[in-house]
């Protein structure tokens, strides 16, 4: 338990670091740099809005999934990871990651369609595929979680 205790402390620093930059990005950054966009390009002006959104929400849904691990690193803290309540923080992060994709694939088959160049819709594919690795990583990552809580219960009980 020594190992896991060494790796939790720097992670937790990490994801406050990650939190706040994904804070920073979503109020400043990309609201900021679509309207640079607009003034520099105005026939895409009309994308400004629709483009902060998406891009606002995919930061969302990474917040959900660094708060989501946070929940879960306390519970390891805790040795109460086996347990039922851990089953629902990694639901959540399942289903932003899943929110994420769904939107994701609406933007790539939106530019893909439209592309005259590949090199954005292959780049977009990539991180579409990236994603979906991760999203299923997550749910064998969850049945394993389950299987474990399981037997953990049924050794407490037998003990």
């Amino acid at each position: 338990m020594l190992s896991e205790r060494w790796a939790v402390v720097p992670l937790r620093i990490f994801l406050a670091v990650l939190f706040g930059v994904l804070v920073l990005l979503q109020v400043m950054s990309l609201p900021g740099q679509f309207a640079h966009m607009a003034q520099e390009s105005p026939d895409m002006a009309h994308l400004r809005w629709p483009l902060t959104a998406i891009t606002v929400f995919w930061v969302v849904c990474a917040q959900v999934v660094v708060v989501c691990t946070w929940k879960l690193l306390t519970l390891v803290n805790r040795d109460r990871i086996f347990t039922q309540s851990s089953l629902k923080w990694v639901d959540a992060i399942v289903w932003a990651i899943a929110a994420a994709w769904a939107v994701l694939l609406g933007v790539f088959l939106a530019v893909g369609f439209n592309a005259d160049d590949p090199g954005l819709p292959l780049l977009m594919f990539l991180v579409l595929t990236s994603v979906t690795v991760l999203g299923l990583l997550m749910v064998v990552m969850r049945a394993l979680l389950r299987q474990a809580t399981t037997l953990r219960t049924d050794m407490e009980a037998v003990i």
